[in-house]
């Protein structure tokens, strides 16, 4: 069994691969001298300076790598959001609009939900632990099932503020005010979602996606007011509740798709593309004369695989094993979020099981569906 350690992802060896996540990352070069002290309090409050023999080894980390882009994505739309909020605020006390400070008192209670998600990505960088021997890269998906939560809230608001307005209509005031505000919050929150999404996708994130998502609802409900004010403007106040339902039912599908998302990744459901990927490489390697059985799962967002190859029986130890390092190296390079590959090594045998005759009873049998 070739086992390995996801500390030394950087592999030893010369980067001239089509890698999607370049190891020269230069995350902090910007505000490396500007930033130096705020980061330090931060680092400190948070226990991020780590030990320093350990700092060299997580810098050339990929997932280390990931995961910082994942923090800094999240900081990032905790700043876009909070001046949004803050613009919201002026107009706020501009206009004297009660309907408006509620609206934006509600966006600044939403953007909060990004703080369970930031915890998490801290809480990925501790090293395992002998109670948490996989790590604790799990505490994306946990704070994935929050942000799930917060978007289908959202949507029962939206819902009972619609019927609210059908059954006692009020009519809209300081339109011009009501309408930069809408165009402020949507340009905000649709800024945040394009950040977070794109983020996500790219290091793996479900959760860090359910966020952008959640900011995206947001946006469509500041869209929403300034239809309903346009429609007001024109003389048709009803335009209002009709608009919300239809953004409800909008920001529904959204959390269709995020409870989706989310339990595939707490179920450790796997996207069968990466299956196939990782079959194809293992399949090609020389030296591999079949493949047993093939799992992956996330944690986080890094993926994890094991796999079971049959080799020539008469290969010597070193001579199995070094295949076993082919195909892990392989696999490394074609699938940018592995962080870890368990490869076991079986004889290639005419009858597979006798290789497994002393624990094939300790298999799992599968039972049909009753």
């Amino acid at each position: 069994m070739s086992k390995h350690n996801h500390l030394d992802a950087h592999h030893d060896h010369p980067h001239d691969h089509d890698h999607p996540h370049p190891h020269d990352h230069d995350h902090n070069d910007g505000h490396h001298h500007h930033g130096k002290v705020v980061w330090g309090w931060i680092s400190t409050i948070f226990h991020l300076h780590g030990h320093s023999h350990q700092h060299g080894e997580l810098v050339s980390d990929q997932a280390f790598l990931d995961n910082q882009e994942g923090i800094r994505t999240v900081w990032l739309a905790l700043a876009a959001l909070t001046i949004t909020a803050l613009l919201q605020i002026v107009i706020v006390a501009w206009s004297g609009s009660v309907a408006l400070l509620a609206d934006t008192i509600h966006n600044i209670g939403d953007g909060l939900n990004s703080v369970p998600l930031l915890i998490a990505f801290y809480l990925a960088r501790r090293a395992a632990t002998r109670r948490y021997t996989y790590g604790f890269g799990k505490a994306e998906d946990v704070a994935g099932i929050f942000i799930v939560l917060s978007i289908a809230i959202s949507a029962g608001v939206v819902f009972y503020q619609s019927i609210q307005k059908f059954i006692n209509p009020e009519p809209m005031n300081n339109l011009g005010w009501v309408a930069a505000a809408a165009i402020t919050g949507f340009i905000g929150n649709e800024a945040v979602a394009l950040l977070q999404i794109r983020t996500g996708r790219k290091i793996g994130s479900a959760a860090l996606v359910a966020d952008g998502l959640h900011a995206r609802t947001d946006g469509l409900t500041s869209l929403a007011v300034l239809l309903a004010a346009g429609g007001t403007w024109l003389g048709f106040p009803v335009v209002d509740p009709i608009i919300g339902f239809l953004i409800g039912i909008a920001i529904l599908f959204i959390t269709k798709d995020a409870i989706v998302t989310m339990w595939f990744r707490l179920m450790d459901a796997i996207e069968p593309e990466y299956m196939e990927q990782a079959e194809e490489v293992i399949s090609r390697e020389p030296g591999v004369e079949a493949l047993g059985r093939l799992r992956m799962r996330w944690i986080g967002h890094r993926l994890q695989a094991e796999a079971i190859i049959a080799v020539d029986p008469h290969l010597t130890t070193l001579e199995s094993h070094h295949i076993a390092e082919q195909v892990r190296h392989e696999l490394f390079h074609q699938l940018p979020t592995l962080s870890e590959v368990i490869i076991h090594i079986d004889p290639c045998l005419e009858e597979p099981g006798a290789a497994h005759a002393l624990t094939l009873h300790h298999e799992p049998v599968p039972r049909p569906l009753a």
